[in-house]
């Protein structure tokens, strides 16, 4: 249907480009030839009136010596421009034709300018004296306030047909070159607007339809190109933020049914008898344990939730981190004396302001922490490290424990990432630990970085803005 509109547009186009032609060379050709003769007759009119009020004409018009007139007429006329006396009998007398003779006047037959009327041109054969048809003009010559004869200026109308169609030619030939420049900008547009735009809404389409891995296949620097490219990006963010949410609510599935299948089965045990009433202790441990996972869980989601939808608004004041670190870290003193690792503050000052959410910064310094005291061996080091440079707080958290792979490092801060090693030895792990910081830190306008190699230990460094 496409190629079929194309196809009669063109049709249509090179259709109007050949009447055009030949309405421009119709109507061309008369408006050419109606200026012509304005013009020409215009000039020729003034050249008779010119002559007729020459003083050597007005008195030498009843002169039987009209020769040094006719040599000065011959010379003021182009080749097959005639120049004419007539007296007022209607006769002929000189002709700047060297065949007429001033001594033997020719007699205009049915010659009367009073025919004339309002116009001072005419078109044909001069009272059937020419062969060819001409271009005419006539002017009084006037003595004494009478009139003693004319003045006949005689143009070639075949000279102004040349002319006429000599510029009909240039402009045939304008008409020509706007006609393919006209073309040439239909190809163009064909080839870097249609067919991109086209292509864009091919890809629109595909996109409409679910296929959210469909390319535009555009690699232009323009306008298009930009437009192509940014669909492109949109569509691969939406294919990944449905890849995203189906792994995203395949996680959820996972860690919420390994606890729920334990706690439904161990209930379901003691309520038939197949746990004896002796050992029930045993299994509500492990019952309340699964129960402590699941909450960690949804604690955490809805945190997520709240950071996702911007429901939790920011409450930005001056804080002291260092104390926030101190309490942070004296939150985790029995887990880190049962195993002997010693947390390490080497702190910037006995204060240092800085300006954030300070229950949020506090969520971010428990989670690291929680995270490097979770990956670190026992009778090990994690040092906690504030320093100040230029109007910005930064906070470290260096651990000496297993270190992070490098093909996981961009995973870190995925939503329910693990990494493998991980999984069997911290079951109450979620996941969501890490993306949580980085939403926090990402909602604060400040960055977070993380340097880690396997076997010798992980650091997480991020900022914060300085109180003034």
């Amino acid at each position: 249907m496409k190629k079929k509109l194309i196809s009669i547009f063109f049709g249509i186009y090179i259709l109007l480009g050949v009447l055009g032609f030949f309405v421009v060379t119709y109507v061309g050709s008369h408006l050419l030839e109606n200026q012509l003769e304005k013009s020409i007759s215009s000039d020729m009119y003034q050249t008779a009136h010119r002559i007729a009020k020459s003083d050597l004409v007005s008195h030498s018009i009843t002169s039987s010596d009209m020769e040094e007139i006719q040599n000065n007429l011959s010379l003021a006329t182009g080749n097959d421009t005639i120049i004419w006396i007539i007296n007022s009998n209607g006769q002929l007398i000189l002709s700047t034709r060297k065949d007429i003779s001033p001594d033997h006047p020719i007699d205009l037959d049915g010659f009367n300018p009073a025919s004339w009327g309002s116009n001072y041109y005419q078109i044909g054969n001069f009272y059937g004296y020419f062969p060819e048809a001409r271009l005419s003009t006539i002017a009084p010559i006037i003595e004494d306030m009478n009139i003693k004869g004319y003045v006949a200026v005689h143009y070639l109308m075949s000279d102004l047909y040349q002319s006429r169609s000599g510029l009909l030619w240039i402009i045939q030939l304008l008409y020509i070159i706007t006609y393919l420049v006209a073309a040439a900008l239909f190809l163009w547009y064909s080839r870097y607007i249609r067919r991109p735009l086209r292509e864009i809404t091919k890809g629109a389409s595909e996109f409409a339809n679910g296929n959210l891995s469909y390319q535009i296949p555009l690699d232009s620097e323009n306008e298009m190109g930009y437009l192509a490219k940014n669909l492109n990006y949109m569509a691969d963010k939406l294919n990944r933020s449905g890849e995203y949410q189906r792994q995203f609510i395949s996680n959820i599935s996972h860690d919420f049914r390994s606890p729920l299948t334990s706690i439904k089965g161990y209930i379901e045990a003691m309520i038939d008898g197949t746990i004896p009433v002796e050992m029930q202790e045993k299994y509500l441990k492990i019952i309340s344990y699964e129960t402590e996972r699941l909450e960690k869980l949804t604690r955490g989601l809805l945190t997520l939730n709240e950071l996702d939808i911007q429901k939790r608004m920011l409450n930005i004041q001056p804080f002291d981190i260092n104390g926030v670190i101190k309490a942070t870290a004296a939150s985790f003193e029995g887990s880190c004396t049962s195993r002997n690792i010693l947390l390490e503050l080497i702190l910037s000052g006995k204060e240092l302001l800085a300006q954030a959410d300070m229950e949020q910064i506090q969520q971010v310094l428990y989670n690291l922490l929680s995270n490097a005291i979770k990956f670190s061996p026992d009778n090990s080091t994690i040092t906690i490290e504030t320093t100040e440079k230029n109007g910005k707080i930064f906070v470290s958290v260096k651990d000496h424990g297993i270190g992070i792979p490098k093909a996981s490092i961009h995973k870190i801060w995925e939503r329910f990432y693990k990494i493998d090693r991980s999984r069997g030895k911290d079951q109450k792990g979620t996941g969501l630990g890490l993306a949580i910081v980085k939403e926090i830190i990402n909602a604060h306008g400040q960055h977070i970085n993380v340097i880690s190699t396997e076997g010798i230990g992980t650091e997480f460094i991020f900022t914060l803005e300085k109180a003034k």
